[in-house]
């Protein structure tokens, strides 16, 4: 059956109208991720190549501040300290939120302490810091009086080289409760039947923990690892209220080196380089975590829980 031509040309003209209208709503979204994400990222990828600082032109230096980097003793310590801070705040963060969303999953009145533990979460960062700098205090922070209680003298946290990034540490977990929502979530999803048939075959508990809630978690998971490892890689506002990279450098994480020299030395070339290395870095890591996540992450339907 062949239709009309005219039905035809006004059938085309409508998906051409639709289609340009679609493009004229996303316009605005597409033009502010050009402008403000995209542009500076490639900005900072020229500058890196050059000599820069704000109020002179740029000088082309080729792979200088990139070598300097790599050679700068500071730029090492600042990494190290970074994935300090990062190896152990993840792995921590995740394993306390999964903990509690496990714990509030069936209890009663679930919605009370699922709120109590989700509201720090929405509290700006600013004033979660200065909360914590009374929190943390040496004298009369509350940390200290609860490690008092038991008889032991609580350590300098932010004051005391070695303890300045565990405080930190510990001000992170702070905001378990956006990754508690997402576990949850993740846990009302699991089938029940497949509880209540592993129960009829006589699994325990720990069984059908390892057997069935933590394979159909994984995706989770490997979302809150992959986006809580971006984040922590650039921690800034918390080190940079409370600590200001002291003390001794103890905390001067690689975000806060970059924006030194960007905004106080005025070396944007330098920053834009550093930058670039941190991008790369955790492009990397996150690229790795992609790839082996084809033998742990496990999806419904897809044989060995690959992709």
């Amino acid at each position: 059956m062949r239709f009309p031509t005219s039905r035809l040309s006004k059938n085309r003209s409508i998906q051409r109208r639709e289609a340009l209208y679609g493009l004229l709503f996303i316009c605005p979204a597409v033009l502010g991720m050009l402008i403000f994400n995209l542009g500076p990222i490639l900005a900072a990828l020229v500058f890196s190549f050059t000599k820069y600082s704000i109020i002179t032109k740029p000088k082309w230096t080729g792979l200088a501040n990139y070598q300097k980097a790599f050679t700068e003793e500071l730029v090492a310590q600042s990494f190290g300290i970074t994935a300090y801070y990062v190896l152990v705040s993840v792995p921590l963060g995740i394993g306390l939120a999964f903990a509690v969303a496990l714990l509030l999953n069936r209890i009663k009145g679930a919605y009370i302490y699922r709120t109590a533990f989700y509201v720090p979460s929405v509290v700006p960062t600013v004033a979660s810091a200065v909360i914590w700098l009374v929190i943390l205090n040496p004298s009369v922070g509350l940390v200290n009086y609860f490690i008092g209680l038991f008889g032991v003298k609580g350590p300098g946290w932010l004051i005391d080289p070695d303890w300045a990034t565990p405080g930190l540490i510990l001000m992170s977990l702070w905001s378990i409760g956006t990754g508690m929502v997402l576990y949850l979530a993740g846990l009302q999803s699991v089938p029940e039947h497949l509880h209540e048939a592993a129960e009829i075959d006589g699994a325990r508990a720990w069984r059908r923990f390892f057997a069935i809630t933590l394979p159909m978690m994984t995706p989770t998971l490997f979302f809150h690892l992959v986006m809580g490892l971006i984040a922590s890689f650039q921690a800034f506002n918390a080190p940079f209220i409370m600590t200001r990279g002291g003390p001794v450098n103890s905390t001067y994480y690689i975000s806060l080196l970059i924006y030194d020299n960007a905004f106080r030395y005025f070396k944007m070339g330098y920053a834009s380089a550093t930058a670039w290395m941190l991008f790369i870095l955790v492009l990397l890591l996150t690229f790795l975590i992609l790839k082996t996540s084809r033998s742990w992450v496990y999806y419904e339907g897809r044989t060995g829980g690959r992709f």
